[in-house]
């Protein structure tokens, strides 16, 4: 287990753990939570061993594997597939130790390595390297390919894949969610479920946090408390600490009020001076209490536009892509893309990485030209555009104040400081050049500035990178009083559910309604998954036919021994699900009897629920790994 005793963690001046214990258990999930600067990463600095604590405890077993993500990413010509499989350490000391024994001739030893890569599930470890770059985004054609060849973005899935598939004891995950989209966070929500060492998360999802861990770790005030349930259980729980606390300060405030009256009024008078004096002794003694804090630092909104023309932005007939480069070549993305934005609606895109969101919203943003079609814009439209790019094209030499005061030259500083106030910006942070800010304080600062222009349309691209939890739960205050259009790409599960009315969904090149919600895109995605499976399946038995029987058989019995270790696995738990369908049936029998509801057979009943409850959640759990695994033996076999 973890165990923090009286610890205190300090980054030069900045006190920002105090004399604070938690006990972290093994297997447990835990979500680390606390506004931007609080913390959290220093906390994660500590596990790793890169922080000593600079009072009380931090302690962990020796023995434990620790894995989290790189930050960084060399440029290698090593394939994708070879990158991620170096996340296990084991393995790839096992390959060398065997290719050793090999040049030695030594085949006891050979065989020794065999066993123990057999035993680590080390001749599967391809497969599983290819289903994690599978669900984090990657196309089987790009696993082969040289790390070099990646953006930054994906080369952070490499790393987050790295981690994944090294079967550690502790894995720190420190917003793993940002460079993904919905697909991959579905995935990962999933993949998270599953691990079975103990997961340590910062996240400032709250779906996503809601979904994956069973505790949250809170640091506030430089101390840090944990917290049983998800994260919506953790916002009640404190909800009621801080309703309490603050009836607590509010008494003691009374009192104080009362010993400090009566203690002025007597104090002169000879016949209660003791009493006055003991008064006084009374209240120096009152515990320190705070009042308690419920209000966000966040308090913006977005003002009325001046004018709300209808419709406010269309595109009809549109083909949507980029122009011809220096090659001569055009990329068309979408076709025939038919959309129409009005006062009030909220639309959310939905589909796969690379479809053409992104592309659709630089398109109705004026970033790039249409190759054909229309696009209509109210003469008097003013649109409010947030993507990573605009953070980018901040003045990195410049305050937030020069950045608003350049928008508004009218404001004056003072206007400007108290405006940015509103975004977290306090102190001399106004002041201070942008190239000093967080990922975090950059997006604030993009988003003052488009609350500044008072739009009438939003186009939101990833708005909640590198935000808090408190500020995406302003943004969201925000948006649901917003009385223009929007259109929303998000990977935050709470802010499209909250936000949006109405999905459309970008895949194959077209743009179309979306009937559905989030689940129901989640069964698409699976859907659209087996779809192509048997698309490439449909293919191989093409191209097989031109092969003879003899190849069939020798390619078909090389596909089964490459997929024996997760038919294995698949059939162990297939068993399990079976033993445990059974127990439940008899459980289920049991429960049926109405005479076990009687008052005597109290401690029966709440036995046989607790059990009911625990086989129906085992089983859920295997059956969608056996899902899972079913899935992946399909593509290998279909390969």
């Amino acid at each position: 287990m973890i165990t923090a005793t009286d610890l205190s963690l300090d980054r030069g001046a900045k006190n920002l753990i105090k004399s604070s214990s938690f006990t972290i258990h093994p297997n447990h999930k835990v979500g680390l939570v606390g506004s931007n600067g609080c913390g959290k990463s220093s906390l994660f600095a500590a596990l790793l061993g890169d922080l000593t604590p600079d009072a009380g405890d931090l302690s962990m077993p020796t023995s434990w594997d620790i894995a989290t993500v790189r930050q960084e990413t060399p440029s290698l010509e090593r394939s994708a597939l070879d990158y991620v499989m170096d996340g296990d350490k084991e393995f790839r000391q096992l390959e060398h130790d065997l290719e050793q024994a090999r040049i030695m001739d030594n085949g006891n030893l050979e065989a020794t390595i065999i066993n123990q890569i057999d035993t680590i599930n080390g001749y599967s470890l391809p497969a599983r390297a290819g289903e994690l770059l599978h669900g984090l985004g990657f196309l089987q054609s790009q696993l082969a390919n040289p790390v070099k060849d990646f953006s930054g973005g994906w080369r952070m899935r490499l790393n987050l894949a790295q981690a994944l598939i090294s079967r550690a004891d502790l894995l720190l995950l420190d917003e793993p969610t940002n460079h993904l989209d919905l697909d991959a966070v579905i995935w990962l929500q999933r993949w998270l479920k599953r691990f079975t060492g103990t997961l340590v998360l910062i996240s400032h999802d709250r779906d996503f946090l809601d979904t994956v861990i069973g505790q949250i770790l809170h640091i506030e005030h430089q101390q840090a408390k944990l917290y049983s349930g998800n994260y919506t259980s953790f916002e009640r729980q404190r909800r009621e600490h801080l309703a309490q606390q603050d009836a607590q300060y509010q008494k003691q405030q009374k009192e104080a009020a009362h010993l400090t009256a009566f203690v002025d009024r007597f104090r002169a008078k000879a016949s209660k001076a003791k009493q006055a004096q003991s008064r006084l002794k009374r209240l120096e003694k009152l515990p320190d209490l705070a009042p308690a804090h419920v209000d966000s630092q966040f308090t913006f909104s977005f003002e009325q536009p001046e004018s709300l023309p209808y419709p406010l932005l269309s595109l009809k007939e549109s083909q949507c892509g980029y122009p011809k480069s220096d090659h001569g070549e055009q990329v068309t993305i979408l076709n025939d893309v038919g959309l129409t934005l009005v006062p009030g609606s909220r639309i959310g895109l939905l589909g796969r990485n690379g479809a053409g969101k992104s592309t659709l919203i630089k398109s109705l943003a004026g970033d790039i030209a249409l190759l054909n079609g229309e696009r209509y814009c109210a003469q008097e439209l003013k649109i409010g555009y947030f993507s990573q790019h605009q953070l980018e094209q901040l003045h990195m030499a410049s305050s937030p104040v020069d950045h608003i005061l350049r928008a508004k030259p009218a404001l004056g500083e003072p206007q400007a400081r108290t405006f940015l106030g509103k975004f977290g910006f306090s102190g001399d942070q106004p002041l201070e050049p942008v190239t000093n800010m967080s990922g975090g304080e950059k997006a604030r600062l993009v988003l003052a500035l488009i609350v500044l222009e008072k739009p009438q349309l939003l186009l939101l691209d990833e708005p909640t990178n590198h935000l808090d939890l408190e500020m995406r739960q302003a943004l969201v205050m925000a948006l649901q009083d917003f009385e223009g259009a929007i259109i929303l790409i998000a990977h935050d599960r709470f802010l499209l559910e909250s936000c949006v009315d109405e999905f459309y969904l970008v895949a194959n090149g077209q743009v179309s309604d979306f009937s559905g919600d989030i689940d129901d895109y989640q069964q698409w995605l699976n859907d659209d998954k087996k779809q192509a499976v048997k698309s490439i399946k449909s293919e191989q038995q093409n191209s097989d036919k031109g092969l003879d029987k003899k190849q069939l058989r020798q390619q078909q019995a090389e596909l089964r021994k490459k997929s024996a270790p997760l038919r294995k696995e698949a059939d162990k738990l297939e068993k399990k699900i079976h033993q445990w369908q059974e127990e439940l049936t008899k459980v289920e029998a049991l429960l049926s009897d109405s005479e076990v509801y009687q008052a005597d057979r109290k401690v029966e009943l709440t036995d046989l629920l607790k059990t009911q409850g625990r086989l129906k959640s085992d089983i859920e759990d295997n059956e969608m790994e056996w899902l899972d695994l079913a899935e992946q033996i399909e593509e290998m076999m279909s390969v």
